[in-house]
């Protein structure tokens, strides 16, 4: 077992390769415990188009102990709450709870990983609640047009299919399939197990040994499929809806690339909130819409930005030019003293803010290690903020705001 410390954070990796990382906290009478999973919806096959999201579903299903209800009730009873995500590149079981729970959040978490039996009419039952879920999101115009935006941008990619699947795949999972991904991707070398409150690491390790004493499925290498050629393109999608809905982004910049830091700043600028550029523009100054906001997401090799408004359809040409404008002016003119240091200053707020929460320590230790392979300290993202100038940014916006690597995703009203 290997241990490294960084202040109030501890890591061990165990024998079998399962990595623990703790954050002690004891001014708070909770804990946030999570195990996280390095297996998402890019990772499935077409025909696993997806298996990510649907295991993460059964897992609640039973255990060789434990009935759906008894799992939900475990941690329920004592005030706590249990509830699991599924990303494009991992997946999470997570429970919040009372510091006096540690042993129970560990051993139902811990009992979901190892011991759900897949019971085959659960397993059909829960394809209609899947499908279901299908058609919320597609009842949904925003959930819509991402969906209809991503698969454009990531275009024969797994990373273009939605993380839920489809229903012609989601129909045709068995037991069998869970079975077998699980062995492939739920391995030690993929599980991280991440804890923020009021425990020690020693007691969390302890827990996890407890609970994990013989997980010893082998490890797969595993590669990710090359990213698609990406192109410039534009799509209008219908629906019996009243607001237009639009997408304006490109592919965009991963976790680790060193010009993240100068993306973040410049889409605060754009899109953070009710002083930034777009809202005080296209709502404040012109009233074409409600909702305006820009968006960065980042994976391990590529990442996603882009700027969404909910408009009406006669306003849709005026939208797209304000849009257009303010990039082109992020990559015309540097940004102010002032609102460089107001941007710096406001993503600060936000990561000090969600220290305040157990979960966010808890999400920012797992998704360190998972793609950083070490814990990346608020310092450390501090110093990265604000060593950033004024005319990187000019020089990065350049580049990366350029009109002609804008696709356009646009769902109108039905005529």
């Amino acid at each position: 077992m290997s241990n490294s410390n960084n202040e109030l954070v501890q890591k061990s990796t165990l024998k079998n390769g399962i990595r623990v990382i703790t954050e002690t906290i004891d001014s708070v009478r909770s804990l946030s415990v999570g195990i996280w999973v390095k297996t998402g919806s890019r990772h499935e096959t077409d025909q696993q188009a997806g298996i990510t999201h649907f295991l993460e579903h059964m897992l609640f299903k039973g255990t060789n102990k434990r009935s759906a209800y008894e799992i939900a009730q475990t941690m329920e009873s004592v005030g706590g709450f249990l509830n699991a995500f599924t990303s494009s590149e991992y997946t999470c079981y997570y429970t919040r709870c009372l510091d006096t729970e540690l042993e129970r959040a560990v051993d139902v978490l811990s009992d979901m990983i190892q011991h759900s039996t897949f019971d085959d009419k659960e397993i059909e039952k829960e394809k209609k609640v899947v499908i279901e879920e299908m058609k919320m999101y597609r009842d949904s115009p925003e959930d819509y047009v991402f969906e209809e935006f991503n698969g454009l941008v990531f275009e024969n990619h797994p990373l273009g299919r939605p993380i839920i699947g489809y229903e012609h795949t989601v129909n045709g999972f068995v037991r069998d399939d869970l079975n077998n991904y699980i062995k492939e991707n739920y391995c030690p070398s993929n599980l991280v197990i991440s804890v923020a409150g009021n425990a020690t690491h020693e007691d969390v390790l302890k827990a996890v040994n407890d609970c994990f004493p013989s997980y010893n499925l082998a490890n797969h290498d595993r590669k990710d499929l090359d990213l698609s050629l990406y192109k410039k393109q534009r799509k209008e999608v219908t629906k019996p809806i009243e607001q237009t809905h639009l997408i304006i982004g490109r592919r965009s910049l991963s976790n680790s690339d060193p010009n993240r830091y100068k993306l973040l700043l410049a889409n605060t600028i754009l899109g953070g909130g009710m002083s930034a550029r777009l809202h005080q523009n296209i709502r404040e100054k012109y009233g074409y819409c409600y909702s305006v906001q820009s968006f960065n997401q980042s994976y391990r090799d590529t990442g996603l930005f882009g700027v969404y408004v909910g408009t009406d359809k006669d306003y849709v040409s005026h939208v797209q030019e304000l849009v257009y404008t303010e990039l082109k002016r992020l990559a015309d003119e540097a940004i102010s003293d002032k609102d460089l240091e107001e941007a710096k200053t406001q993503l600060k707020g936000k990561l000090l803010l969600a220290q305040e929460s157990m979960s966010n320590r808890m999400t920012r230790l797992a998704k360190s290690e998972l793609y950083f392979d070490r814990y990346i300290s608020l310092d450390e993202l501090v110093t990265h903020i604000d060593s950033v100038t004024s005319e990187q940014i000019l020089t990065f916006a350049g580049e990366f705001f350029n009109e002609d690597y804008f696709t356009e995703t646009v769902l109108l009203p039905e005529k």
